[in-house]
């Protein structure tokens, strides 16, 4: 564990969705949770960063960062023995179910609405601790109705809450709320990232990105085209805030743009996780591949990416510098 040297620099974290692959953030988490330098004090998160971010809460509020690492380790520990008692997925039981869902919905395959990841969450997440534990928290969902992002955060943080941001059309019914369906939060905040402006949460926030940016070559294959596009789609919303942020931080930078102006102009300062990059060799199916094994293995590889980050840029946290550059990646051709 790294000793700290004066007061815990404060940082955000915004946490993408992944399916099973979330368990790579588990390992994210459960590096950073032990770093005495540096204090999380918000999140904003979608799908399975959203059920990573309440679990990490409620462990966090229970138990200081020992806490939330437990709870992370039993929170995925749960999810792969529910999925055990189900019958394992694998790579043939991803494609009959895709083969189903291209035939039929869930209100078809599934009429009563079952759902257990509710059962999971219900059982394992304390939301009193939630709650109580002091980090500004921010879910997205996608409101189907309107297809604009909704944001839960403070008292609104239920399980419904984090059921409507991890809610895949394909697999799920929508998730009502207020009479109001949502969806799965990817596809319009993945993660949001404006909450974190608009809040005063710190003003470095590492992301931890799940999908690839970058793919190199044209994807031939049927299963490769949807592979493609299913990352295009999930990472479309964060590209379009990160270069509004970029571009931002360009008039600040010009001076045509006071950071204080009603206090809705912020420099955030980017860092971030490539854990698209790090998972690129794994395909589609993996990320509704829950077997034990296979989780510890993306946690251990989310530790060391984290460890990493950490050697490398966790010195830029505080200087009002981004060890990640946006305009290169987002603004250049």
């Amino acid at each position: 564990m790294a000793k700290a040297k004066g007061k815990p620099r404060p940082i955000s974290l915004a946490l993408q969705g992944g399916g099973a692959h979330g368990a790579y953030t588990w390992g994210v988490l459960d590096r950073l949770s032990s770093e005495e330098s540096l204090a999380i004090e918000a999140i904003s998160a979608t799908s399975a960063g959203a059920i990573n971010a309440v679990a990490y809460a409620a462990g966090l509020a229970k138990g200081g960062p020992e806490g939330a690492r437990a709870e992370l380790a039993s929170l995925w520990r749960k999810v792969s023995d529910a999925s055990s008692a189900l019958g394992a997925f694998g790579s043939a039981g991803f494609a009959m179910a895709t083969a189903l869902q291209s035939l039929a919905s869930p209100y078809d395959l599934n009429p009563f609405n079952y759902n257990p990841l509710r059962t999971l969450v219900e059982a394992e997440i304390d939301f009193g601790a939630v709650h109580a534990s002091g980090l500004k928290l921010f879910l997205s969902a996608t409101n189907v109705e309107t297809g604009k992002v909704r944001v839960f955060s403070k008292g609104e943080i239920t399980t419904d809450a984090v059921l409507a941001s991890a809610c895949l059309p394909q697999s799920f019914q929508a998730v009502e709320i207020g009479g109001t369906p949502y969806w799965d939060g990817g596809y319009m905040g993945n993660p949001s990232l404006f909450p974190l402006i608009y809040s005063g949460a710190p003003r470095d926030v590492l992301l931890v990105i799940l999908n690839p940016l970058t793919r190199p070559g044209t994807p031939k294959r049927a299963a490769e085209i949807q592979e493609r596009l299913n990352e295009i789609s999930f990472n479309a919303s964060l590209i379009g805030e990160l270069r509004a942020i970029a571009f931002v931080q360009r008039l600040i930078d010009d001076g045509m743009l006071k950071e204080t102006v009603m206090k809705k102009y912020r420099r955030l300062n980017i860092h971030a996780i490539r854990g698209g990059q790090d998972l690129i060799g794994y395909n589609l199916a993996t990320k509704s591949d829950t077997r034990w094994r296979f989780l510890l293995e993306l946690r251990d590889r989310g530790i060391e990416a984290a460890d990493r980050w950490l050697a490398d840029c966790a010195k830029d946290v505080g200087t009002n510098k981004s060890s990640f550059d946006i305009r290169s990646e987002f603004l250049e051709a």
